[in-house]
């Protein structure tokens, strides 16, 4: 895969949008003409303010210059002129802001709003009578100004930025025929409406010059964002490790989802230091990309960008995290909570036979979703971020890089990890249990004000008992199993997911079924769906404690 530099990611477009338009060029990004009818929502606002503005002051002006003329009283074809662009300034706001609106209709739209504003300056500039002896001299008018508003704010060809842009330079030359066949201005030949109002015409194509410039620009950006085979979308997510968008793949139409993580996020203080991360990052990228269980996320591909980004590229998962779910719906059924935690198991199991501890267990980085037939089916995210412990020393963990922090969550960390000490699969164990606890009770083992007293009760304080916590009737083999889980001390605890795995198959209880996870995703699936493939936005990243010696 290239290594491109990366700019942000775009909304999902049609599959025609991904690459090319017809014409061979490049289209837009959806996300950059969504921006622009942001804008046109705005100017159109402000367009009737002044409109509302202008009428008011018209009236004010004409009274302070003309104090015994009633006409400052009364409303003519200028006033009434006014208060339709007034309407039509409101109705182009309205519209902008519907959801659901094609971003390149709505542009369209805002290239005909601009042409009717120029007929209305056109109208109302020459529509009163003209004062004897005025000289008919080349001018820049109103018209011109909003001309150049409009090519600067709305991104379009520049074909039909030179049609609209000549039309609107053309109303003030109709303007003044209109007064001329009124009786109001006499102006001499015809042609001199042209003379007149030249710059504005030549404004036209400075208009069309300003569009080409956007379009190459946006045509940058859209090229900028391919990222090998794969395009970004839109942001799925973020947090204290990086962002998450989903992308496309280009050829395949295959869905994905691209994880950034900037170099600083892993401690590259400097050059040397962040080479070491890309070093690291690569080789625990490959690890993680060998695990093949059915319960671990997909890693599709990864690597570095020019400007030092790290990215995965991993399957696009459709479904909630567990954090969501017991968000949405509260605790759930203890047969439930044994199905999703054995399923758990089975992903940590191959990654610590493999020498892998993830380091970040907890229920935003677990996904429970359907996969082909099968409900309630559970993936483990974020093992781009696992550590090699098998293999590589102590020194060679990057939580003992200079200035470097820590990795994971502190409510779901294990003591050992807390203090900085090298970890096992066993502060997975940990982990495990945290969430099996936040599952049954809906409420974390520890609760505290900061930090670092979260992380001094993950050292300290007694678990109170998730049936005592919740009020609940929980099975007691299943209490004492996540109990064991939280024990402070890894040699008390279960010593390997397996192990785990076959305590939680031993329990009695109501058996959780295919049959009852479809029922409850029939009723509920609608509601509760989204397309988080990782949920790092509740990641903290805490200051890895002196190691004693």
């Amino acid at each position: 895969m290239s290594e491109r530099a990366l700019i942000a990611p775009q909304p999902i477009s049609t599959p025609s949008d991904l690459t090319r338009s017809r014409a061979g060029q490049r289209k837009l990004p959806e996300d950059l003409l969504r921006a622009a009818t942001t804008r046109l929502g705005i100017v159109s606002l402000l367009s009737a303010a002044l409109w509302i503005i202008g009428i008011g002051f018209g009236h004010l002006a004409t009274y302070a210059m003309f104090p015994g003329r009633p006409q400052w009283r009364q409303l003519d074809l200028s006033d009434a002129i006014g208060l339709v662009s007034v309407v039509a300034s409101l109705a182009l706001f309205a519209y902008t802001r519907g959801r659901n609106r094609n971003p390149a209709t709505v542009l369209d739209v805002g290239l005909l709003y601009m042409i009717l504003t120029a007929l209305a300056l056109g109208v109302m500039t020459h529509f009163s009578a003209i004062p004897p002896g005025y000289v008919v001299m080349p001018e820049i008018s109103w018209i011109g100004a909003v001309v150049l508003i409009f090519a600067a704010i709305l991104p379009t060809t520049p074909g039909k930025m030179l049609v609209a842009a000549l039309i609107a330079v053309s109303m003030n030359p109709i303007g003044m025929l209109i007064a001329k066949s009124r009786g109001l201005y006499d102006f001499g030949p015809s042609s001199r409406v042209i003379l007149m109002h030249y710059p504005d015409f030549i404004l036209a194509g400075v208009a069309v010059v300003i569009a080409i410039v956007v379009n190459r620009l946006g045509q940058q950006v859209s090229k900028a964002r391919e990222l090998g085979s794969y395009q970004l979308r839109e942001l799925l997510g973020k947090g204290g490790m990086g962002e998450v968008y989903r992308a496309t793949h280009r050829m395949l139409a295959r869905p994905a989802a691209i994880k950034l993580i900037r170099p600083e996020m892993l401690g590259a203080a400097d050059d040397e230091t962040a080479r070491l991360a890309v070093t690291r990052f690569r080789r625990e990228a490959e690890a993680a990309a060998n695990l093949r269980s059915q319960h671990t996320v997909e890693l599709y591909d990864f690597g570095v960008t020019d400007d030092g980004t790290l990215y995965l590229v991993m399957e696009f998962l459709e479904g909630l995290d567990l954090e969501t779910l017991v968000r949405k719906t509260g605790p759930l059924p203890p047969a439930r909570v044994i199905h999703i935690l054995r399923q758990v198991c089975d992903s940590l199991e191959e990654a610590h036979v493999l020498g892998l501890v993830h380091r970040d267990i907890k229920p935003a980085n677990i996904h429970l979703g359907r996969v082909g037939l099968k409900y309630d089916f559970v993936k483990v995210l974020d093992f781009g971020l696992v550590k090699e412990v098998a293999s590589a020393p102590l020194g060679d963990s990057m939580a003992t890089v200079p200035g470097q922090m820590a990795l994971g969550t502190p409510a779901y960390m294990a003591p050992e990890m807390a203090l900085g000490e090298q970890v096992d699969g066993r502060a997975d164990i940990y982990a495990v249990g945290c969430v099996g606890y936040f599952l049954l009770t809906g409420l974390p083992v520890f609760e505290a004000d900061g930090v670092v007293q979260l992380i001094a009760k993950h050292l300290q304080s007694t678990v109170v008992p998730p049936s005592i916590r919740s009020g609940r009737s929980i099975p007691e083999g299943l209490e004492h199993v996540v109990m064991k889980c939280l024990e402070k001390k890894p040699a008390h605890r279960p010593q390997s997911a397996a192990e785990l795995a076959e305590m939680l198959e031993w329990i009695p209880t109501e058996g959780w079924n295919q049959d009852k996870a479809r029922d409850w995703w029939g009723f509920n699936g609608e509601t509760t769906v989204a397309a988080p493939v990782s949920a790092p936005a509740d990641a903290l990243e805490v200051p890895a404690p002196a190691r004693s010696t």
